[in-house]
């Protein structure tokens, strides 16, 4: 008789439990590891995503309101201390102007922020406390708006919610100018520039996730400014982390910027205006910066924007200047 044939293991091939455990806690170990960073990057490119989209949806939105100045009232008070003023300027600026020309879904005033998903805790770009508390005017959230700012009236901050999902914060200024405000000369008469505050119309902070975290300056929370009464220039300016170390010509500037990283470049002057009116998100605290921006009417020079006080103006393009890039 023929005895059936019988698969055998060799001896000795078999995982002991040991060998499986340790085989376990290193694959725990590594996704441990790399988890955290392939999810960061996933947050990352959603994050730029939903930036994009959100910036064109505006764009598109302001591009079709004949005009960003004059809504709602700034009323003062009927005498001192009366405490009747009526603001209204922002509020209606959302429900007369943008929500007709952009899908809103919730609109909530000065003190009830959080009910449109606005944080009142945010982190700059490198990590810091930009405020614990959300501003309520302008000037509270940069208080330069508070001098060489002729053209420029405070309204309260008004919160609303987009049909997808964002929640957006915006300073309002119904009497922004068309053109650049006050002309300044400089000392020796080279070169003459203008403070950005008057042109400043509206001014969003933009949450792309509401309450959930981070909160942070170039993850889930961004800018949007729009600057001028009428051809108005929409900016959302995505600043990398910190500036480049030393002085630069601004000739040597936008090469600068490529070479430290190749997805960024030199911003535009309305940019970099926008960056001033929101420096407490970058924690900006140098001067001067250079802009791409070249004078049109000499271009040996070119623009730049102080951070410090609101001044843009032009200089010689082979003077010196700091440089703060922006993702392309």
């Amino acid at each position: 008789l023929v005895s059936p044939l019988r698969s055998v293991a060799p001896l000795g091939l078999a995982f002991t439990m040991a060998e499986i455990l340790l085989s376990l806690t290193i694959i725990g170990v590594v996704a441990a590891i790399t988890l955290p960073s392939l999810t960061g990057n996933i947050n990352e490119r959603t994050w730029n995503t939903q930036r994009k989209a959100l910036y064109a949806r505006f764009s598109q939105a302001i591009a079709l309101m004949p005009a960003l100045n004059g809504y709602g009232t700034l009323k003062e008070e009927s005498s001192a201390g009366a405490n009747d003023a009526v603001d209204t300027a922002a509020e209606t600026f959302v429900t007369d102007g943008l929500a007709k020309v952009l899908k809103i879904n919730n609109i909530c005033d000065a003190d009830h922020l959080e009910d449109c998903g606005i944080p009142q805790k945010m982190i700059t770009i490198d990590g810091r406390v930009a405020f614990s508390s959300f501003p309520k005017y302008m000037h509270e959230y940069n208080s330069v708006f508070s001098e060489h700012s002729v053209g420029y009236e405070p309204s309260k901050v008004v919160a609303f919610e987009t049909q997808n999902g964002e929640s957006i914060a915006v300073f309002y200024n119904p009497n922004c100018l068309a053109t650049d405000g006050k002309n300044t000369n400089s000392s020796n008469g080279s070169w003459k520039g203008y403070y950005t505050q008057p042109i400043m119309c509206a001014n969003f902070i933009y949450d792309l996730n509401g309450n959930k975290g981070p909160n942070t300056m170039g993850k889930d929370i961004g800018f949007i400014s729009a600057l001028y009464s009428t051809d108005t220039k929409v900016v959302a300016p995505m600043p990398l982390p910190k500036d480049l170390t030393g002085y630069f010509k601004q000739l040597d500037s936008a090469a600068a910027c490529t070479k430290y990283d190749n997805t960024s470049r030199l911003p535009n002057i309305d940019e970099l205006t926008s960056m001033f009116y929101n420096k407490a998100l970058l924690n900006a605290t140098v001067v001067w910066y250079w802009a791409s921006s070249i004078n049109e009417a000499n271009t040996t020079q070119a623009w730049f924007q102080i951070l410090y006080d609101g001044f843009k103006g032009v200089d010689v393009r082979q003077n010196g200047a700091y440089v703060r890039c922006v993702k392309r």
